[in-house]
């Protein structure tokens, strides 16, 4: 395992790039992002252990980090202050673009993985933008109409993109849809619904709606997304039954969800970050065949087996929350990075704790 320290300010996102196996971005907040400056820093992972390539110091807080999918040395920066930040490596300590149309914290940005030539950000603000890095003006602003932790592009298509959001919903959007007055919204799941019952099953209790902090798409299933947040459980959902509630609900975190990621190297697995000070990997199910029976003949709907998933390992060397996690996208299926409030990033390999 290796480590790097953040000496000083406490990570929020750590993400690998796309274009090297050796590279990491990190942002991080000094104060545990409650008032004072940001750093973003540039890791190059060397024979010598992890080495600070580059860092940008910013006068707000940094709450997200996303590499751009078209050129391999810039990435953006998501501040407190409302603002987004693109930085160059290669060039000087200032941002080559800026852009400032929230009116509250940016806390998700994240690149348009197929079209490469479009990213998002969303905010405590209620609004979803989309931006072109060329442009000065944002191009489209989707409302969500409460705080927006998480927001991602479809890995599979350029114009659907998703969020979750305090009000416990995952919502997805299509651009190609018409700009009415549902501004691009196709369509809005409550994360907290419990499954409904098969013929001759007991109906499940519903759980109380808390806020969903994290989400992400499944990387090889085009309609399946993992969502997370306050109340410790994680839930996938498959977008063509919108009405059925979650497939699967993976319980184990004692605390409140920070960060999800699917691999992306195996269709079942994903893992998460938490504020219990773990890092933990789960498969959903959906590679022992087994989900759709399990579903089906459960005659008692039991929230907490339900998908036949489960958790596969754990990593508890943080000693602070844990906000940041990545898989990285090359080489042998399992290296990973976190980052938390402890001020420090770990790289570490999955498989040795997978059981």
């Amino acid at each position: 395992m290796l480590e790097f320290r953040t000496q000083g300010y406490n990570g929020y996102s750590v993400k690998y790039s796309p274009f090297f196996d050796s590279r990491l971005a990190v942002a991080a907040s000094a104060n545990f992002g409650l008032v004072g400056n940001g750093r973003l820093y540039v890791l190059e992972l060397t024979a010598k252990g992890i080495v600070a390539e580059k860092w940008f110091d910013t006068q707000d807080s940094l709450f997200d980090t996303a590499w751009s999918e078209a050129h391999e040395n810039q990435l953006l920066a998501a501040s407190g202050d409302g603002s987004i930040k693109l930085f160059d490596i290669t060039l000087s300590d200032f941002p080559v673009q800026s852009w400032q149309e929230h009116a509250r914290e940016v806390f998700a940005v994240h690149w348009n993985l197929v079209a490469k030539d479009t990213f998002l950000s969303s905010s405590w603000d209620g609004t979803i933008k989309i931006w072109n890095p060329q442009s000065s003006a944002s191009l489209t602003t989707l409302p969500t109409h409460s705080c927006t932790y998480s927001a991602e592009f479809s890995p599979h298509s350029p114009n659907i993109l998703s969020s979750v959001s305090s009000d416990s919903h995952l919502r997805i959007f299509d651009l190609r849809t018409p700009a009415s007055a549902s501004n691009h919204l196709t369509l809005s799941i409550p994360i907290h619904t419990p499954p409904k019952p098969r013929m001759g099953a007991a109906a499940s209790v519903g759980i109380a709606p808390s806020e969903a902090l994290t989400h992400d798409w499944n990387k090889y299933r085009d309609t399946v997304l993992a969502t997370a947040g306050v109340d410790r459980l994680i839930r996938t959902f498959d977008i063509r039954a919108p009405n059925a509630g979650p497939v699967a609900v993976l319980a184990g975190h004692e605390y409140a969800v920070r960060r999800i990621t699917w691999s992306p190297h195996l269709s079942d697995i994903l893992l998460s970050a938490s504020y219990d000070m773990t890092c933990r990997a789960w498969t959903d199910g959906s590679a022992m065949g087994v989900t759709q029976v399990k579903q089906e003949n459960m005659v008692h709907q039991e929230p907490m087996a339900l998908g036949g998933g489960r958790q596969m390992g754990r990593m508890g060397r943080h000693t602070e929350f844990v906000t940041g996690v990545d898989w990285c996208l090359f080489g042998a299926e399992g290296w990973c990075a976190s980052t938390g409030w402890d001020e420090r990033v770990l790289v570490w390999d999955c498989r040795a704790l997978m059981q």
